[in-house]
């Protein structure tokens, strides 16, 4: 007869087709039922953080459900810092684990259930009569809340005969919630306020975020921006989303070039789809100017910025359309900026070859970089994946994305460094015929080092990893060094990431100068079929400090 971990694998094969993990004693039941009885893919990680961040990544990059898997104790409490992550970034995903029996816990147990609800995470106990039936409820609370749900297999009930497993007419289906339209007459009043307010509006500016990339609202921001004659800008994570970027200013914050940021200063109204409006989109509370007046649009209960001065509770899609339908009379308007204008202020400092130092300009090697990845259809289509550290800054200010989901910034919400390499499988598997382009640092590199295999297994010739190695933690130099704290705690002794990247079947080639980076332009000239994983281990200094640190720095002085 199915036992308990059938009826959770094979309830939640209904529900997606990917799981990553690593299999232990706890979930080896499951992973057996999983391999046996339904054609889900399963992919191993070399660390259990890995399988979360993976399925995570895989969210982020196709928006479909993903799982993770893990054993119990030990393997649980490693996938803490990928579940917080997933957590503050609204990532939905299911994370199968063991747990202790139900006879108790034994020396080596821990708490799960109050973990997981420390970062933020509900857990749901299977049972042997009720497995399915759990299971689709943890399905429809990680869709309807866009949060991870573990769900939590005890070790003495895995194997258990649990009867025939249902189908899916005697399971109901995950019910989730429609798209959250503005239809209380003091939401519809906001809508025409707003509304009157664009069509006399002189300087307007349509700001969007992830939420809005997530809502399906880029064609009606679009035709929005048209009507309304607004320039428009993303934050970091929705790049991309306005059709026509010669009216795009670009990132917020202190990834935009600053002459487009005083451009948005200037504004007279500011309409926020879909974003949280965070300190660093916010440039620290200095992006706007005390004349704008901002509006923001977002399903979160109650405005997020103290500067939002009108708040309209909806979805981003259906809050532009209706203001599309209250603006038909109106005559679409000229933009308040020429493309040239916006292409001049968005212009970058291109940066030197070498920087004082010696070692490399990470500005120079991002242009040179993003012109490799622009040249060649392979690489044209990618998706670049981050991991947390300084050199954020360069990959999001350099190199072009097609669209938001071209973009995973993996460790961003929770302030993490260390889940790049195990992102690579994710992001690989949601997009099966893009590049993977990994960016990196040589912390965070080395803290997710488990994971390498994993991104050189699973991506194989569709992969790229550019690790920005400047020996040294580099945001806690440019803050704390800059102080005058003691350096030596901050310091990496320049590691061989290239020798690492070929132990486990890459290449990996030293980028000490611009003309090494041809060796981009080589790979990407091969079919994807006959060439190994890639990694960049460039040189760069640590002297040329990115933009957006430069504000921390400012403000934290």
């Amino acid at each position: 007869m199915p036992t308990v971990s059938a009826h959770v694998a094979q309830t939640l094969a209904r529900h997606v087709d990917h799981v990553f993990g690593v299999m232990g004693n706890g979930n080896a039941h499951f992973l057996d039922a999983l391999e046996r009885s339904t054609d889900v893919t399963y992919t191993a990680m070399r660390h259990e953080a890995g399988g979360v961040v993976a399925a995570d990544a895989h969210f982020r990059a196709g928006g479909r459900l993903a799982a993770a898997t893990a054993t119990y104790g030990a393997g649980f409490t490693n996938t803490l810092t990928a579940l917080a992550e997933a957590v503050q970034a609204h990532v939905p995903l299911i994370l199968v684990v063991g747990d202790e029996p139900t006879s108790g816990p034994r020396p080596w147990d821990v708490d799960q259930i109050a973990l997981a609800s420390a970062v933020g995470a509900r857990t749901y106990t299977v049972r042997r009569a009720d497995a399915a039936a759990t299971t689709v409820i943890a399905v429809e609370r990680t869709l309807s809340y866009r949060v991870p749900t573990v769900l939590a297999i005890p070790y003495d009930v895995a194997k258990l005969d649990a009867g025939e497993v249902p189908d899916a007419s005697q399971t109901p289906a995950p019910h989730l919630p429609a798209p959250l339209a503005p239809a209380t007459p003091f939401a519809a009043a906001a809508v025409d306020e707003l509304a009157r307010t664009l069509a006399s509006a002189r300087r307007p500016v349509l700001l969007a975020g992830r939420g809005a990339w997530l809502a399906g609202a880029g064609d009606a921001l679009g035709r929005l921006a048209d009507a309304t004659g607004a320039i428009t800008a993303t934050t970091a994570l929705g790049r991309g989303i306005f059709p026509r970027g010669e009216f795009d200013l670009g990132v917020t914050g202190g990834f935009g070039a600053e002459a487009a940021m005083e451009l948005i200063g200037t504004a007279d109204v500011a309409v926020v789809f879909g974003a949280g409006l965070n300190q660093f989109t916010m440039r620290f509370g200095q992006l706007f100017s005390p004349g704008t007046r901002v509006v923001q649009i977002d399903i979160a209960p109650a405005a997020t910025h103290p500067h939002v001065g009108g708040f309209i509770r909806g979805d981003a899609r259906l809050v532009a359309e209706v203001l599309l339908e209250r603006l038909a009379h109106e005559s679409p308007r000229e933009r308040w900026l020429t493309p040239d204008d916006i292409a001049a202020a968005r212009m970058r400092e291109s940066g030197d070859p070498l920087a004082p130092d010696g070692r490399l300009d990470p500005r120079s090697v991002a242009v040179r970089i993003a012109e490799l990845l622009e040249s060649d259809p392979s690489t044209r289509d990618r998706v670049v994946v981050s991991d947390g550290g300084h050199f954020i800054g360069w990959a999001n200010m350099y190199w072009p994305l097609a669209s938001p989901d071209r973009m995973m910034m993996v460790g961003t919400a929770y302030q993490s460094i260390g889940l790049g390499f195990p992102s690579v499988p994710g992001a690989a598997l949601a997009k099966p015929n893009a590049t993977v382009v990994l960016s990196t640092g040589d912390g965070g590199g080395l803290m997710a080092l488990a994971d390498l295999e994993s991104a050189v297994r699973v991506a194989g010739g569709r992969g790229l990893a550019v690790v920005w190695n400047d020996a040294a933690y580099g945001a806690e130099v440019n803050l704390y060094g800059l102080q005058g704290l003691a350096r030596e705690p901050m310091l990496i002794p320049e590691v061989d990431f290239a020798g690492l990247a070929a132990s486990v079947g890459a290449r990996g080639v030293v980028v000490r100068s611009l003309a090494d980076l041809d060796a981009l332009a080589e790979w990407a000239a091969a079919p994807a079929s006959d060439r190994p994983y890639l990694l960049l281990d460039c040189r760069i200094s640590e002297e040329v400090i990115a933009p957006y640190q430069q504000e921390i720095i400012r403000v934290n002085s």
